[in-house]
């Protein structure tokens, strides 16, 4: 059977309230500490998290037009000039200021996602798993991870340690899951082919992708007759899917059983777009 929905909208309240009672709790000079999201610093980080949330809430909530992409420009690039049209804003402001935005801005979002049909059409489509037409579990899942693994990144900088709830990070994990498919869509292989991908852990599980025609299809299950295993941490699961692992060091953290080129999608999945 296909993946089944995540409903994460519950989620959202206790996982912003835990980022926002660390960001309460930390000096200054953490705020300026580096973190595996490129040149991002922790301040720059919760910034973006503000702008993510402020701007789900205009866009969906409030139907506020917004313009898209000039004619001709990429649609990374478009994203990536209003990420750091907002971060470089944001430098004019305070921990402490942020810190309120941000609260007052989660809390919102929280807010909004709880009343949010999960089987609507999306808002926005999942485009990192290859869909140009999404159902809204998908599309909250999908902010979801947004919020979760950039809270991941501030507590790996300041040295907090995985967040309280691992249930979180299985979410995250059964979520960005969904790349899968897609990830595996330049890779021919006989029919009946089957991949598993389990991961070990407090936010341990198991999806086996199998190939069927022209086509490769996923679940949510282990396979033990799997034409190759593919074991990976849960710590290093995130990482690998959110971008926060150099290329050289991806392979080093998935454990291969079988055809190692069945292995090679996964090390370049990404569920973010990049």
């Amino acid at each position: 059977m296909p993946l089944p929905p995540v409903d994460t909208r519950r989620a959202f309240r206790p996982l912003s309230g835990e980022i926002a009672a660390l960001l309460q709790s930390l000096p200054a000079a953490d705020w300026e500490r580096p973190t595996v999201a490129g040149s991002w610093q922790v301040r720059d980080i919760v910034a973006h998290l503000t702008d993510t949330a402020l701007r789900r809430l205009s866009l969906q909530r409030d139907r506020l037009a917004m313009a898209g992409p000039s004619p001709g420009q990429d649609f990374v690039a478009f994203i990536n000039d209003l990420n750091a049209t907002w971060t470089r804003a944001a430098r004019r402001f305070s921990p402490r200021v942020l810190t309120d935005l941000y609260v007052e801005a989660s809390g919102e979002l929280a807010a909004f996602v709880e009343t949010l049909d999960l089987d609507s059409e999306a808002f926005f489509a999942v485009s990192w798993a290859g869909e140009a037409q999404s159902r809204q579990w998908l599309d909250i899942g999908r902010e979801f991870t947004e919020v979760w693994h950039h809270g991941a990144q501030i507590r790996d900088a300041v040295g907090a340690g995985p967040f309280s709830n691992p249930e979180w990070l299985r979410a995250v994990l059964r979520i960005a899951m969904h790349v899968l498919p897609h990830a595996y869509r330049g890779l021919t292989a006989p029919q009946g082919t089957s991949i598993t991908v389990r991961v070990t852990g407090p936010a341990s599980g198991a999806w086996t992708l199998r190939r069927d025609q022209e086509r490769w299809l996923a679940d949510e299950r282990d396979a033990a007759d799997a034409s190759a295993t593919l074991t990976i941490a849960d710590e290093a699961a995130w990482r690998l899917f959110f971008n926060a692992l150099a290329a050289a060091d991806s392979a080093a953290v998935v454990r291969v059983e079988g055809d190692p080129a069945l292995a090679r999608p996964l090390l370049q999945a990404r569920a973010v777009i990049v």
